[in-house]
């Protein structure tokens, strides 16, 4: 397994290592022990699967005063992932960084205090999330997909976007509560 500090604290792309052979491939997709020692030391409760065709952009998502972290993968397929910083006081605060995730590649952890949003760019894409925390419809909080203060490249012009995705607040709309302190984040500090 490789994994990559990215220029956003905490999120970590990780390369998993997948041993193919004649009949298909094998991977290990988590451990509890080799993910801490990388510095992913969370405890995941819940796993999530999402099935999207080409274009659809699901996000920004993120859940606050419940913040999740989350691993996320592709199963099938290709999209083009994205966090964007919400924590107030980070240097990197709503600043975004893209990834290109493929089927039996990259995985991704995005701890608490970021948006998170993909889009696909193949034909179709199963999505797999785990989750640090149960979804909490209550404290469920969207980012718009094209804030121009974020600025966002996004590979594609017009996304399918859900009716709450396209009407998604910006972040200056945003109101106060809903952003992130350095401590509530818990970003991983390995």
């Amino acid at each position: 397994m490789k994994v990559a500090r990215t220029r956003m604290e905490g999120v970590l792309l990780i390369e998993p290592a997948v041993f193919p052979d004649e009949r298909g491939l094998f991977m290990e997709a988590w451990s509890r022990e080799r993910y801490a020692r990388e510095g992913v030391d969370a405890d995941f409760v819940q796993d999530n699967v999402s099935l999207s065709r080409r274009h659809v952009l699901r996000g920004l998502h993120f859940q606050n005063p419940v913040p999740q972290g989350k691993l996320v993968s592709v199963l099938r397929g290709e999209v083009w992932d994205v966090v964007v910083d919400l924590r107030r006081g980070s240097p990197t605060f709503a600043e975004w960084e893209g990834f290109t995730l493929r089927e039996q590649g990259s995985q991704l952890y995005v701890p608490p205090g970021f948006a998170h949003g993909f889009v696909v760019t193949s034909d179709a894409a199963l999505f797999s999330y785990k989750c640090t925390a149960p979804y909490s419809p209550p404290h469920e909080r969207s980012l718009r997909w094209n804030d121009p203060d974020v600025g966002i490249a996004w590979p594609v012009d017009a996304p399918v976007l859900s009716e709450k995705d396209a009407a998604a607040p910006l972040l200056r709309d945003l109101p106060a509560g809903a952003l992130f302190a350095g401590a509530e984040a818990g970003a991983v500090t390995a």
